[in-house]
């Protein structure tokens, strides 16, 4: 335990002094200005883009509106710009020999591992929270609705998938020599998960489900409880991926 405080002391200030900190916050708290304002201004850019001449009605935004974007930011760009931050996080250490003293005087793998996994999640649910908490407040003040009663709730399975989706970045910045290498075995894992949906038996499992339902379960459509085994085989498969990790640090030459 002394292990994993220490080292990931060392990560929480590399992060602030290279400002990866400041820039993934950065990022995502434009997100949240940027999901609200994206509501407001779509139907007054459909409506100029069509011209003068093309009458159409389009209906008012609402608050389900600028949750719809935020989601999109989020599963569109939002993970795999994380997946870009952190796909060296091993790999790019083991490369420049930085850990070989480490280790040499006594520092576990194991908790060099640890350590990484508990600052890839704390920094991306970090951000994620921000990023939500000012879609939140900018959302109740433009949108005064109550079209959207259940935000709390829907944020609840992606903040899983981020555990999950953790776990595979460590996975593939443990396995592979390169970041480019283990940023395409993260998207490959994504693009996996996609392509399993199309499998309707398999979907009520997949953990691809956590990040697909988020708006409905934000309206009062569908019922978190209807997300349990995609959380519980999310749980289970970061758990593994989790272990495997250690295990191939275990036996890396650094």
């Amino acid at each position: 335990m002394r292990d994993i405080v220490i080292f990931t002391k060392k990560e929480w200030l590399e992060a602030w002094r290279t400002k990866k900190l400041l820039l993934i916050l950065t990022v995502f708290v434009f997100f949240g200005i940027l999901s609200p304002l994206i509501a407001i201004l779509t139907p007054e850019i459909l409506k100029s883009s069509l011209g003068d001449g093309v009458q159409i009605s389009l209906p008012e935004p609402t608050s389900v509106d600028s949750w719809v974007q935020f989601y999109k930011n989020l599963t569109q760009i939002g993970i795999y710009l994380l997946a870009i931050f952190f796909s060296s996080s091993v790999n790019g250490e083991v490369k420049s020999g930085s850990l070989i003293n480490l280790v040499t005087k006594g520092l576990s793998r194991s908790a060099i591992i640890t350590s990484k996994f508990i600052m890839i999640l704390l920094l991306s649910v970090a951000a994620i929270l921000l990023s939500f908490g000012v879609t939140a407040a900018y959302t109740s003040v433009y949108f005064t609705d109550n079209a959207s009663p259940h935000i709390f709730l829907a944020l609840i399975p992606f903040l899983v998938f981020i555990l999950y989706f953790s776990s595979i970045i460590i996975l593939g910045s443990t396995l592979f020599k390169s970041g480019y290498l283990s940023l395409l075995f993260s998207l490959l894992m994504i693009g996996l998960m996609y392509l399993m949906n199309i499998v309707e038996s398999v979907r009520a499992y997949n953990p691809i489900m956590l990040i697909g339902e988020n708006v409905s379960i934000l309206e009062g459509i569908t019922e978190l409880s209807e997300m349990n085994w995609a959380i519980v085989v999310s749980l289970f498969l970061s758990a593994a991926c989790f272990f495997i990790s250690i295990k191939v640090m275990d036996r890396k030459k650094l």
